[in-house]
């Protein structure tokens, strides 16, 4: 009986010290932690839980890797790869928490309405927190130009895979809902001359009105006369050019130049956005065909060559003052 009593005796020692080591591992678990100031971590693909343990203590963010371990195990929690943001004092719980979730940090990467494909592929490739190289050769015009919110290690030509079906998506949607009666008989000539009314005006509400004048010209067989699709075959395609055109770029033949070919030229010049083309496929009802720009970042319009040629002249005039500073 004696013997009895004492392995009894030992058996509630044994089971408080487990239930005392239980709590206090519970407790440093939950507690707040030792960051003393916000911590970003990248949690590699592959790691195993020691190693992982090992890049949040070595960065601050738990004070005890063994805790760490011992939680995820009982827990049977599976971690995600990739960037993680931790606050301050954030638990060894919560840290945990936030590897299981995948609440990885939110790269923006953002691709301006009116870039040329190359222009746009250039972007991608200087995002560093972006992986692999670029592979894939896009047409022109196929990428949607928008902020895309990004993790650290996706691959650039995901990405770029990305804006092709995005834009994809965007060009079928709005063509079945087109105006009727467009000139217009793809939705690939749609996004053409879209790619020209994005280069023509950044006034968003100009849009539509230098929609029609476009559309207004190939009712009638007249030729585009539109400046970037002359800047965009001199460019490279880049769609910029480092000197203003001249008389002798307008008349300089390439497949681009829409003074001298009829019609549309064979491809987009950028990459519109979905502005751009909805104003495209729902141009303003006008009779205008000619517009210049009014010196205040816009442009003025004219449904006459007569009118458009007094616009003209006020726009000269305008230039002269500003280079005479009067």
């Amino acid at each position: 009986m004696r013997i009895l009593k004492i392995l009894a005796a030992l058996v509630v020692v044994l089971v408080l010290a487990a239930a005392g080591v239980a709590w206090e591992g519970h407790r440093r678990f939950t507690a707040p932690g030792p960051l003393t100031e916000p911590a970003t971590v990248v949690i590699p693909k592959g790691a195993g839980l020691d190693a992982v343990a090992r890049r949040l203590h070595e960065s601050g963010v738990i004070a005890d890797r063994l805790v760490f371990v011992l939680g995820v195990r009982l827990r049977k929690a599976p971690l995600k790869a990739g960037e993680y943001a931790f606050p301050v004092r954030i638990s060894t719980e919560e840290a945990m928490r936030l590897l299981v979730e995948g609440r990885t940090v939110t790269h923006k990467l953002t691709v301006a309405e009116g870039l040329t494909s190359r222009a746009v592929l250039d972007v991608v490739r200087q995002a560093d927190f972006l992986a692999g190289a670029l592979t894939v050769k896009p047409a022109e015009g196929m990428l949607l130009p928008e902020t895309w919110y990004l993790s650290r290690d996706d691959a650039r030509d995901e990405v770029v895979g990305r804006m092709e079906k995005a834009m994809r998506q965007s060009l079928d949607a709005l063509w079945s809902s087109r105006a009727a009666g467009l000139p217009l008989k793809t939705k690939e000539e749609a996004l053409v001359l879209a790619s020209i009314v994005e280069r023509e005006t950044g006034v968003a509400a100009e849009r539509p009105r230098v929609a029609a004048v476009f559309v207004n010209r190939l009712r009638r067989g007249m030729r585009l006369q539109s400046d970037p699709t002359v800047i965009y075959g001199l460019s490279d395609g880049w769609g910029v050019l480092e000197r203003p055109l001249s008389r002798a770029d307008l008349a300089t033949p390439h497949p681009w130049n829409t003074y001298v070919i009829d019609g549309l030229p064979p491809t987009p010049i950028a990459n519109p956005g979905r502005a751009a083309l909805e104003a495209t496929l729902h141009p303003a009802v006008t009779e205008d065909l000619y517009f210049v720009a009014d010196g205040t970042g816009g442009h003025v319009f004219g449904r006459s060559l007569d009118e458009h040629n007094a616009n003209v002249a006020k726009w000269r005039k305008v230039e002269r003052e500003r280079k005479t500073g009067r």
